[in-house]
């Protein structure tokens, strides 16, 4: 099987902005915000995550490095002859507009990340990934997950982590084919981590101008946990909305459609 990193394209516009979506989404969940940026004004290029719609890895169980998707990403903008663009990204899809903000800094011309994964290393993902023996239980609770699931009850139980968390956790688990994308995702894009103080020095050296859309009520990516970056960037802004991470997208699109001009700027 051959590597194929799949998109769709909304527009036709001469500003050209890649996207990618969050965990358990597709490109489609982007045609919403898509359609209120105006289809002569902007190119928008809304990439499936691998282990989502219809993206390929050619070795499925090989976790996926910054290297290798910066290559994927330049041979696209090769065959479409494309010399700079933006970037936008929510949650799980921020790791690969970082890694194209990090790696091909000089053709980004600026970023909108919405709860954006990839900046602080969140509990769960730290759990399935760092210990080896955790990502032996997560990968035999594909088939046999009362394990796992007792074990998060656990946490509950003793108040060990949010609730909020804990029930986004259970969601993530409720059937073998959510559990499958769970390991392979959290698994391949172990590799995708950021030296956060290079990834400023990257983004400052222009500087790039950086908008993160964050969600007051939201416990999977809390906007506190980001502060720090955020300030340590030149030029970025914070929208904080009254959201919290399930919809986010909607919310965003919601917001640019009575402020236009914040994809503009």
């Amino acid at each position: 099987m051959k590597t194929q990193l799949h998109y769709r394209r909304y527009g036709t516009g001469p500003r050209v902005i890649l996207a990618f979506h969050g965990y358990g989404q597709s490109e489609s969940h982007w045609r919403g915000l898509a359609a209120g940026l105006g289809a002569n004004e902007v190119s928008l290029y809304a990439f499936d995550l691998f282990y989502h719609g219809h993206s390929k890895l050619a070795k499925a169980d090989a976790p996926l490095s910054k290297k290798r998707l910066s290559e994927l990403i330049q041979a696209f903008l090769a065959e479409h002859d494309i010399p700079t663009f933006s970037l936008l990204a929510f949650s799980m899809g921020a790791k690969f507009a970082l890694t194209a903000a990090e790696q091909l800094s000089e053709c980004v011309e600026r970023l909108w990340l919405i709860a954006p994964d990839g900046i602080r290393t969140q509990f769960w993902y730290s759990l399935a990934t760092y210990p080896p023996w955790m990502r032996g239980v997560l990968g035999r609770a594909v088939l046999r997950p009362q394990r796992l699931l007792r074990f998060i009850d656990t946490l509950a139980r003793r108040r060990l982590v949010d609730a909020g968390l804990v029930r986004f956790a259970q969601w993530q688990l409720d059937s073998r084919e959510k559990r499958l994308r769970v390991y392979r995702s959290w698994v391949g894009f172990r590799h995708l981590i950021f030296d956060l103080r290079k990834l400023a020095a990257a983004l400052n050296r222009r500087p790039t101008p950086v908008t993160f859309f964050l969600g007051k009520y939201d416990r999977v990516i809390p906007h506190a946990g980001l502060q720090e970056f955020i300030g340590s960037l030149k030029n970025a802004q914070t929208i904080l909305l009254e959201a919290g991470h399930a919809g986010l997208i909607q919310e965003v699109a919601a917001y640019l459609r009575q402020h236009p001009a914040k994809m503009r700027e």
